[in-house]
């Protein structure tokens, strides 16, 4: 057993008896799953009565459970000092405003300079996800979008930061570029979307097997020819906003895959090669701390890249009330 192994002794209490171990052991082991507590039963690092036990076994009143939880072990992925703003961190989660052109998390060829490995550099205090010492990722941003985003330290955390995703428990809002003038001040987007039939990069409601998404959103700024706009999904699907507006004919400003190649006037051309990405930033999320369970809230500010893009839209004169 590793010096760094942790090992814990309780004592069924009645309420339990007769209960599954891997059910009761839930009880015990705040933060981890049925099936890390499964394979924790099956690795023999759970002993009751000093014997090694199965995950159907019932226990009884009194009966002594001595649990062994490895110490995490490194994850491949090297840490790297990328700079990072961080706008929030404790010792359950972090929360980063991650720069446009980051990807998230390694992977199809991307070994380096993610935002995984910034924070495996920055954060010295991870106690591992399971079982990996690692920073728990419960939402992606594109690689092209900027902004907020919360990440897990320890599997309390992700576990309860998973949940309140899956649950819609958690709030987010972006703010973004579109192109056109929406006519309407607000409204929301419904539809079910899905990979793309013909074009597998490309997210589509005219997927063979969409599920449902629901974005609202609300005009923020007129221009001419652009609209700056808010948007707060209320459902977590891939490319969600980017295609809500783009197949409701106002695509995101420089968005490659969904926008337009050529522009309706100089001035959204010029705000278009100045951002040179999508115009779309997490600017705000919100969920409960899984540790006070209070709610929270983290806004991450506009970019440079974006305001930037704002400014050439208004000097432009092109402004409408």
């Amino acid at each position: 057993m590793s010096k760094e192994d942790k090992t814990e002794t309780f004592i069924v209490p009645g309420e339990l008896a007769g209960k599954r171990a891997d059910i009761a052991l839930a009880h015990f082991l705040e933060g981890h799953t049925r099936s890390q507590i499964k394979r924790l039963i099956e690795q023999k690092l759970v002993l009751v009565g000093g014997e090694a036990v199965k995950p159907s076994r019932k226990l009884e009143r009194g009966e002594s459970v001595r649990i062994t939880l490895p110490a995490p072990s490194p994850l491949e992925v090297m840490p790297e000092d990328i700079p990072l703003d961080i706008l929030y961190e404790d010792d359950y989660i972090a929360v980063v405003d991650k720069p446009p052109g980051m990807t998230v998390h390694p992977g199809a060829g991307i070994g380096s300079g993610t935002l995984v490995n910034a924070l495996l550099f920055r954060c010295n205090d991870l106690s591992g996800i399971g079982g990996k010492i690692r920073p728990g990722i419960v939402h992606r941003l594109d690689k092209d979008t900027s902004g907020v985003m919360v990440v897990a330290k320890n599997d309390i955390a992700h576990n309860s930061l998973v949940n309140q995703f899956k649950t819609r428990a958690v709030r987010k809002k972006y703010v973004a570029i579109v192109e056109g003038n929406i006519r309407k001040e607000s409204g929301v987007f419904s539809s079910k979307i899905g990979r793309h039939p013909t074009d597998r990069k490309k997210m589509s409601s005219k997927a063979r097997a969409g599920r449902e998404s629901l974005t609202n959103w609300r005009v923020i700024k007129r221009f001419k020819d652009a609209t700056f706009v808010e948007a707060e999904p209320k459902t977590g699907r891939t490319h969600q906003i980017r295609v809500h507006f783009s197949e409701n004919g106002h695509p995101i400003l420089a968005d490659g895959v969904y926008g337009y190649k050529k522009h309706k006037s100089s001035a959204v051309s010029g705000a278009a090669k100045k951002i040179g990405r999508q115009a779309l930033h997490a600017s705000a999320i919100g969920f409960f701390h899984p540790h006070t369970r209070e709610f929270v809230e983290f806004a991450a500010p506009l970019p440079q890249d974006m305001s930037e893009a704002l400014n050439i839209l208004t000097e432009s004169g092109e402004n409408n009330p």
